[in-house]
């Protein structure tokens, strides 16, 4: 059936006229008048059936089980969940390596830098290994080592003899402090002050009892400290060369 047709259910298409002849005769020279036409009744269009949800509902939880008893989906399931969970754990692990990042980052901004002290001097320097063959003269105040031991000592002097400190000596060295090599010349009093220091890190033992001793401080002038000179001395000294031992451990 056509759509196009007039007779279409639920159609409403124009009414059709049907011609009628009257039941009683025409009277005579009256020509007989049709009967007007009665339209036919319409007919009430069809209401479309509905759907139970129910059943829609049913209908769709039917195709998914029948989709998922396939032998394909069947495997196809377990890889899904194996991909899904490697998802998971990878951004799981990618969260908490950005997390300690964010954390070390913080941490290490909010940390003070240590500050540097400018007029810290580099530590005292380690004991010299002792003199091969003693006495030695005319060794330069450089050259000194910690623990040697002066006959005759004069810290103005340019040259020293070194002598065993078993032997009558009237000094010895017991402290250096070296300066490095690209600082700027601290001054006098300065150069003093460390000295003093130094003498402080000396630890003597108890055979300087046995004598009178004075320290005796020695560091470089503007003109050595532009030769180079960086050593700031401790000594010990004695009247006279009366100390007959090393006074160091």
């Amino acid at each position: 059936m056509n759509d196009n047709d007039p007779n279409h259910d639920g159609e409403r298409g124009p009414a059709h006229a049907v011609a009628v002849h009257s039941q009683q005769p025409a009277q005579a020279g009256q020509p007989a008048r049709p009967e007007p036409a009665k339209p036919e009744p319409a007919q009430p269009a069809a209401e479309p059936t509905s759907v139970p949800a129910a059943s829609r509902l049913t209908s769709l939880v039917g195709s998914i089980q029948s989709r998922l008893r396939q032998p394909g989906m069947r495997q196809t399931l377990p890889k899904i969940g194996f991909v899904l969970a490697l998802l998971v754990v990878g951004g799981l692990l990618v969260w908490l390596l950005t997390s300690l990042l964010a954390t070390a980052t913080m941490q290490s901004a909010n940390r003070p830098a240590a500050a540097a002290d400018p007029t810290a001097a580099a530590p005292p320097a380690p004991a010299a290994s002792p003199r091969p063959s003693l006495p030695l003269a005319s060794v330069s105040p450089l050259d000194f080592r910690v623990g040697d031991c002066f006959k005759d000592f004069d810290p103005e002097a340019a040259k020293s003899t070194v002598v065993a400190c078993t032997t009558d000596h009237s000094a010895q060295l017991v402290a250096v402090t070296q300066y490095a090599d690209g600082d700027a010349y601290p001054g006098r009093e300065a150069m003093k002050t460390k000295a003093r220091e130094t003498c402080q890190t000396a630890a003597l033992t108890e055979k300087s009892n046995a004598y009178n001793l004075n320290y005796r401080l020695a560091y470089p002038s503007t003109s050595s400290w532009a030769k180079g000179d960086r050593r700031v001395d401790c000594y010990v000294t004695a009247s006279g060369n009366i100390i007959k031992a090393s006074l160091l451990p």
